[in-house]
């Protein structure tokens, strides 16, 4: 049966010391047996485990774990508290093999495997069942020998993910009471301790891999991929020479050497290694090589597809574990590295969840070279966004037209742009003349996977054939957030929106209480306006120290008139203006996708202020 923080009244263990008699027998039970536990038992007889079971399994060899390189440290210091007592502590995997106990309890055979296929019922595979912490107490257990023994179980959370790793239990003698098991406390304040151990290491880990991709990419112009199996890191020059399929090569080779996960399957990866693909390398003293990685790993050769050379892998160790591999590509002999273009960093700013949602389905969009259509207010950041999605896909030169700059000069340059094998990045899609978007329906009718991304701001309602062209696209589209739905980004936005150092003026830093009004302001114009902002007063400003609140512009310092929105709102707000992107402007067609009427639609936008 499941704990939780109040413990729910237990059945009284003597009828069910009878009933489970009954069950082993084949008499049928009595009233009031609870369900789940009935059906625990038949789990135990459908695997075929003995009931009377004398002795446990062979002991196998605890297999290589990161969990239990993070627990040690925590149950070693527990250990001899446990040695006088009757109790005795374990540690599991996500499988339920015995990692680590310690201890001694009545009838414990030091079983070497609690999955309900070799003991049948019990508090580490019901706490792993539920994700919950667990009490298994006398018969509800299927071993006779545990019949005489309480246990209760937590299971141990990845930080980063929530996956189950695996469980810490503590077993005692028999508990009749119905309060929670006297080890409760102990097993919680254990598992928590490891998960902190874990979140200590992983951050680790993560600069362990970071160092190495560092290394390697120190030499200039060095094409350099580290990955750990579920994210990785491109310099520029990587960017630039390797192909989807190659990068897929290098993909599975890392899964292959076990790295971005250990053997309890915890990612290794995250945040800081996403920032550090767009920030500049090190200058490390000595160069990266297989014989100086820092790793103690055997490099090797992988020739890779699509003629894009030969990769020079070497695993990244930590702590005796594969937590990665960082690969040296050389591109084929003679041939040299395609030019690089600056990439642009503004558009990996922002960790909120709008934001970091946007972004990631974008990217999921762009691996493949079909057409992508990006939307948003003005001044989001599409444009930003559409040149790194090109950049990070290979495609560094492609045919960039503008139609807010007027009608396109070239009737043919869609057909052209295909003919050439360039990605074709539109910007202003909303601007286009009516001859333009006729002739790129027709393209697309032809050829639907070209390889179009454009940008799109839906400031009024489209017309017949920009709809249809929109419609094409509505699959494979995404909306970016207006920055006052994302405004935790701002502060991570400014230092990129800043101008470039300059001698004798230092860099700008804000107060909080500037901070906090520039969190406020609505900012229409988006990211565009900040960094006109910005740009203002780096350029103007003749004090030293942060930028103080009254140095804002009016607008900025005061904040917005109106009142700040409940969560509700905020949520209703929302969705009004994803339905509008997703519509085109269109109202009509916004209001019955929401399913509110029209008039209501307009007297929610200017409730709202839009």
């Amino acid at each position: 049966m499941t704990t939780t923080e109040e413990s729910p009244a237990r059945p009284a263990l003597t009828p069910l010391r009878q009933a489970r008699e009954r069950f082993l027998t084949g008499r049928p039970l009595p009233e009031g047996v609870p369900d789940e536990l009935v059906a625990a038992w038949r789990r135990a007889r459908f695997f075929g485990v003995r009931h009377d079971l004398a002795e446990p399994s062979e002991p196998l060899p605890p297999p290589p774990s990161a969990l239990l390189t993070a627990a040690r440290p925590v149950l070693e210091r527990l250990a001899p508290t446990l040695a006088s007592g009757q109790s005795s502590l374990v540690l599991t995997d996500e499988r339920l093999r015995v990692l680590w106990s310690a201890g001694n309890v009545p009838g414990d055979k030091k079983c070497h495997d609690l999955s309900e296929q070799e003991v049948g019922h019990n508090s580490a595979a019901l706490a792993l069942s539920t994700r919950r912490r667990a009490e298994v107490h006398g018969p509800e257990h299927f071993l006779d020998l545990w019949q005489d023994v309480s246990a209760v179980s937590v299971p141990v959370l990845a930080p980063e993910n929530g996956q189950v790793l695996g469980t810490v239990t503590v077993a005692s003698g028999l508990s009749a009471g119905c309060a929670p098991h006297p080890g409760a406390a102990l097993a919680e304040a254990t598992a928590t301790a490891v998960e902190a151990e874990l979140l200590a290491r992983s951050r680790t880990t993560e600069r362990v891999l970071l160092d190495a991709f560092q290394r390697a990419a120190a030499r200039p112009g060095a094409a350099v991929v580290a990955l750990d199996g579920k994210n990785r890191l491109l310099s520029d020059a990587a960017a630039g020479m390797l192909s989807p399929g190659a990068v897929a090569v290098l993909e599975r080779t890392a899964a292959a050497n076990g790295s971005g996960r250990d053997d309890t399957g915890t990612s290794e990866a995250s945040g800081l290694l996403e920032a550090a693909g767009t920030s500049e390398p090190c200058n490390p003293s000595e160069p990266y090589d297989s014989v100086r990685n820092g790793s103690g790993s055997v490099a090797y050769d992988l020739e890779l597809p699509d003629g894009a050379g030969v990769a020079r892998v070497t695993p990244v160790r930590h702590e005796g574990a594969v937590i990665g591999v960082v690969a040296v590509v050389e591109p084929p002999a003679g041939e040299a590295t395609r030019p690089l273009t600056q990439r642009p960093r503004l558009a990996l700013a922002g960790r909120s969840v709008p934001w970091r949602h946007a972004t990631a389905k974008a990217a999921a969009l762009a691996r493949s070279r079909e057409p992508l259509l990006l939307t948003g207010e003005r001044g989001t950041g599409k444009t930003a966004l559409a040149r790194e999605l090109l950049a990070a896909r290979g495609d560094l030169d492609p045919v960039v037209v503008d139609a807010a700059e007027g009608p396109v000069d070239e009737p043919d340059i869609w057909a052209t742009a295909l003919a050439s094998n360039r990605a074709l990045l539109l910007r202003h899609a909303e601007r286009l003349a009516q001859p333009d978007i006729a002739a790129l329906n027709s393209l697309l009718d032809e050829h639907p996977d070209a390889p179009l991304l454009l940008t799109y701001t839906p400031d009024t309602p489209p017309g017949p054939c920009l709809q249809r062209l929109l419609d094409i696209l509505a699959l494979r589209s995404v909306t970016l957030p207006a920055l006052r739905e994302r405004p935790d980004d701002i502060r991570e936005l400014l230092p990129e929106l800043a101008p470039g150092p300059v001698p004798g003026r230092p860099p700008l830093t804000w107060t909080l209480d500037a901070l906090r009004a520039l969190e406020r302001h609505p900012w229409p114009g988006n990211i565009t306006e900040l960094a006109h902002l910005v740009r203002a007063l780096a350029e103007r400003r003749q004090v030293a120290g942060p930028v103080r609140r009254a140095e804002l512009p009016d607008l900025v310092r005061e904040g917005p008139a109106t009142r700040r929105l409940s969560p509700m709102e905020l949520a209703e707000r929302t969705a009004i203006l994803e339905s509008l992107r997703r519509h085109g402007g269109n109202k009509a067609r916004a209001a019955a996708a929401l399913g509110i009427a029209r008039a209501t639609l307009y007297r929610k936008l200017r409730g709202y202020s839009l």
